[in-house]
């Protein structure tokens, strides 16, 4: 269950993006935060990986060509949803942006089962569905 203890952790940390972000945004450009924001998270990843002793294996990641064209794939999907999370921020209500944004649950499912052919029970299912549900009652009002 050590996943679910990492999800919980994920999505209090989350929470706080928007919080803090909101703070930070108040007189500041949201791209040029969202830079700032980006040079201070590879900082403290590194500082991760070093201290895990892992640095080594980055050329692991850069070799293997696959590998690498998903791990930058997915590198321009986080900073473009970061870009427009931040622009939201500026002008929205985080209690109207933050709902909005899970509807990547919802998303990530949909795409989870036409790539991977994961499979939902009908509880699953329906509590996607509630997400998309929540989601629109949550952000608008």
């Amino acid at each position: 269950m050590s996943w679910l203890v990492y999800a919980i952790l994920s999505a209090v940390s989350a929470a706080f993006v928007s919080i803090f972000g909101k703070m930070g945004l108040q007189k500041v450009d949201s791209n040029t935060a969202t830079a700032v924001r980006s040079v201070i998270m590879t900082l403290f990843l590194f500082s991760v990986v070093a201290v895990q002793g892992n640095l080594h294996r980055i050329p692991e990641i850069v070799g293997e060509k696959k590998t690498f064209i998903f791990v930058v794939l997915s590198g321009i999907a986080g900073a473009t949803s970061w870009l427009f999370y931040f622009l939201a921020l500026k002008t929205g209500k985080v209690s109207q942006v933050a709902p909005i944004d899970k509807l990547s649950v919802v998303i990530a499912t949909v795409a989870a089962i036409a790539f991977f052919g994961e499979r939902l029970s009908v509880v699953n299912g329906i509590g996607v569905v509630l997400i998309a549900v929540g989601v629109l009652l949550t952000a608008l009002h």
